[in-house]
């Protein structure tokens, strides 16, 4: 079938005062359509329509997967989606992690051992994949969807929602659920996550090992893209990265794009957090995983300084590690600067909870990975702010520039952890009122009370990684 493409141009962009990377394997690129998916349930009943839809491709990179999980509306696993698409012949494609003995165990991951393998053998699925390794410890911890790659009907997802954990469905946010989200992307900067599936698929660590491909034709060198896609919006965004170095050694530039040495790494979303964060003028608002590394902590603690207004919604619950490293006395200086942000009257550190069905209050497991500043710049993906992600996984993340769609994402986000409509409000408002209720529901909590307005409450950055005892978990 004959691609339908744009007319390759250069891509000058002027640059706003967020500023983009300039050295990085993908331009800022204008024309492009964002939808932002919040939480599981809406994210995949979309992707599974674009999967659907699908006349040509559907191209995925996974992480973690459990083959159980169970898609929107009674579509059935993952592979059931697949599968379908794929007796329509659609080609399907997957990249796989595959652990090291080193990372093993960090996550559900489909590894392709004799027992997955065997259990595929007896789906027998049409798809085709590839495993890939990580350096070390670290992890291939890229999240997308392409559909229809280099076609008219070309969309992408990029995110940080895994196939693993029940579907959460706003409105319904109880215990056990993970809050996160995707962003659809279709329009010239698809044909970068179109470049960055095919260097993947093409470098895959385990191409040439026997167990390291699956399905007819898995063995076959893909085809870079040679055109940028058409315009689809008016939203200036570009594809970012961090990898490892030495883990990809090809050069070949995205189209319009200038070659970029993958062979000694990239960190595009490491510089680009840094720079935007520098940039801020008013407010940000950060949701994540994880609490910043020092280095990140260092330019929130400078934006304080300036008078920007700073909310951090993580985890109220973090992961095992991070109580452990408050046993520790050789980590505190991993708290320091969490601690140091939490002397300032503008920043708000909170988490989210949901009614447990008695009476108390659960946490809501916070797995996002965005940051939206001074409602005009947003970054989506699956990236998180600590040391993993910035200097070691393979990450990819969507960062666009257009206040009337970050302005718009802030509102869903907080109308959702507020269940207040802050959308008549400047985004300090916002936050200050983020801020006011996340204070008040805290109090509430620790008196027993846990008739909340919304979700958000309000964290001690110095009691950070402790139990949180009003909590009915």
């Amino acid at each position: 079938m004959k691609q339908a493409h744009s007319e390759e141009k250069p891509n000058v962009v002027q640059e706003p005062y967020i500023p983009f990377v300039e050295n990085a394997s993908y331009p800022v690129r204008s024309g492009n359509a964002v939808r932002p998916l919040v939480d599981s349930a809406p994210a995949f009943r979309r992707i599974c329509e674009a999967v659907e839809a699908a006349q040509v491709s559907v191209w995925l990179s996974v992480t973690f997967w459990a083959p159980d999980y169970q898609m929107p509306d009674g579509r059935g696993t993952l592979l059931d989606v697949l599968d379908r698409a794929a007796a329509r012949g659609v080609d399907v494609r997957i990249v796989f992690w595959r652990p090291n003995p080193e990372s093993s165990g960090y996550g559900q991951a489909f590894a392709g051992t004799p027992a997955d393998r065997e259990w595929l053998a007896t789906r027998g699925p049409r798809l085709k994949a590839r495993w890939d390794r990580a350096y070390g410890y670290y992890c291939q911890h890229q999240k997308f969807w392409l559909i229809d790659a280099g076609h008219p009907s070309e969309t992408a997802f990029v995110g940080g929602i895994n196939p693993t954990y029940g579907t959460f469905e706003p409105g319904h946010a109880g215990i056990g659920h993970r809050h996160d989200i995707y962003v659809e992307v279709s329009g010239p900067s698809a044909t970068d996550v179109h470049h960055n599936f095919v260097q993947r698929w093409n470098e895959a660590s385990e191409r040439r090992e026997r167990d390291g491909t699956w399905g007819g034709g898995a063995d076959e060198v893909m085809a870079f893209p040679d055109r940028i896609s058409a315009a689809r919006g008016d939203i200036l965004l570009q594809m970012q990265r961090n990898v490892y170095k030495e883990r990809y050694y090809g050069s070949q530039p995205t189209p319009g794009g200038k070659p970029f040495g993958l062979a000694e790494g990239e960190r595009t979303l490491l510089e680009q957090y840094k720079q935007a964060i520098d940039a801020a003028r008013r407010s940000v608002y950060i949701e994540n995983q994880a609490i910043p590394v020092p280095e990140i902590a260092a330019h929130l603690e400078e934006a304080l300084r300036r008078g920007v207004e700073v909310v951090l919604l993580v985890p109220a619950e973090p992961e095992g590690h991070v109580r452990e490293y408050r046993k520790n006395p050789d980590k505190r200086s991993f708290f320091e600067h969490m601690e140091a942000l939490g002397r300032y009257e503008r920043f708000t550190l909170a988490g989210i909870a949901g009614p447990n069905g008695d009476g108390g209050r659960g946490s809501i497991y916070v797995h996002a990975k965005i940051m939206l500043i001074d409602d005009a710049w947003a970054t989506i993906g699956s990236c998180n702010l600590h040391s993993n992600s910035l200097y070691g996984h393979t990450e990819l993340n969507a960062t666009f520039w257009n206040p009337e769609a970050v302005r718009a994402l802030r509102g869903q986000l907080l109308s959702e952890h507020l269940d207040r409509d802050t959308s008549g409000m400047d985004d300090r408002e916002a936050l200050r009122l983020y801020r006011t209720i996340a204070g008040e529901n805290r109090r509430r909590g620790e008196s027993g009370d846990f008739a909340w307005q919304g979700l958000a409450f309000e964290l001690n950055p110095a009691e950070y990684g402790l139990e949180l005892s009003f909590l009915l978990t």
